[in-house]
């Protein structure tokens, strides 16, 4: 066996052995999907992380989804593998951000991007992923909202409901990339392949697409289409985990620059030294999780 292998075995033992999950995300490195009990997308993990009854939660992803788990199942132990796994769009807001807000817009309710912060969170109304967003926004009784941080999938939402959307300007640096032009590009090589993106993308990339959705939705969508080829417009790991599902189609990444150097952070030998020596552990104070809880559960009441 390699050294690859070897570590694949340690995880598979001392998974059992204390009682542990392995949650990863559908942009995480193969091998790390290939090791996780459940893959998905932001919303599903979450669901996973409220309902396990493991002891050990092992979150292959980044630092807001590691809180997002721990705020959600506060009495298990959550291990973020790769501590300098971070999301740069969740730094690019802060609670003294929200908080202006909320005094230039007093009454408004805060729809936060679960792609944040817990401090963020805690000051906010109401989470929401890009899965479910359009229904967390319709779902409240005010005829202006605030969106943050990321004004891409805000102005998607915007599109889509009757509400005002205050935006706050923040942005996936990776689904921010491409412009309309990879579109075009894209089209032209596979003329018969319908374009899906994700919502977090500029409006001119979504406005070129054929789809717009986020990663849980592509997997539904994708199952259900008459088309055998795709035009994937999303981070470069979602691509292993369609072909993966669905290896009978073919799937076209948009364009090379689709990559988030933060969510390929985590390794198999990271996750092997998280359950060997309980590395990385998340730990919140309980006010914070208390606060940050209550916007993330009115969330899942939603759905």
């Amino acid at each position: 066996m390699n050294q690859q292998q070897i570590w694949g075995e340690e995880i598979k033992q001392w998974k059992k052995d204390k009682n542990a999950i392995i949650l990863a995300h559908n942009y995480q490195i193969p091998e790390i999907q290939d090791i996780g009990d459940f893959i998905g997308d932001s919303l599903d993990l979450s669901k996973k992380a409220a309902e396990t009854n493991a002891d050990i939660i092992v979150f292959c992803g980044v630092t807001f989804m590691a809180e997002t788990a721990k705020i959600l199942a506060p009495k298990k132990m959550v291990l973020l593998p790769s501590k300098h796994a971070g999301c740069p769009m969740a730094d690019m807001i802060e609670p003294h951000d929200v908080l202006k807000l909320k005094q230039e817009h007093p009454g408004v309710p805060v729809v936060c991007y679960v792609n944040s912060s817990a401090e963020v969170k805690a000051v906010s109304d109401i989470c929401c992923t890009s899965a479910n967003a359009i229904n967390v926004v319709n779902s409240l009784d005010s005829k202006k909202i605030i969106f943050i941080p990321d004004e891409g999938l805000g102005s998607y939402v915007a599109e889509h409901c009757s509400k005002e959307v205050i935006l706050f300007p923040g942005y996936c640096a990776t689904h921010y990339m491409i412009k309309k032009e990879e579109v075009e590009k894209a089209r032209k090589l596979h003329p018969n392949a319908p374009v899906i993106v994700h919502p977090e993308c500029r409006k001119e990339v979504r406005d070129a697409s054929d789809i717009v959705a986020g990663t849980g939705k592509m997997i539904t969508l994708i199952k259900d289409h008459s088309s055998n080829e795709f035009i994937i417009g999303t981070e470069e790991g979602m691509i292993y985990r369609l072909e993966t599902l669905f290896p009978e189609k073919k799937f076209y990444l948009m364009s090379s620059k689709l990559y988030c150097v933060n969510m390929k952070k985590t390794t198999l030998e990271h996750v092997r030294n998280a359950l060997l020596h309980h590395q990385h552990e998340m730990m919140l104070p309980e006010p914070l999780m208390e606060e940050a809880g209550e916007s993330i559960k009115k969330m899942l009441m939603v759905g």
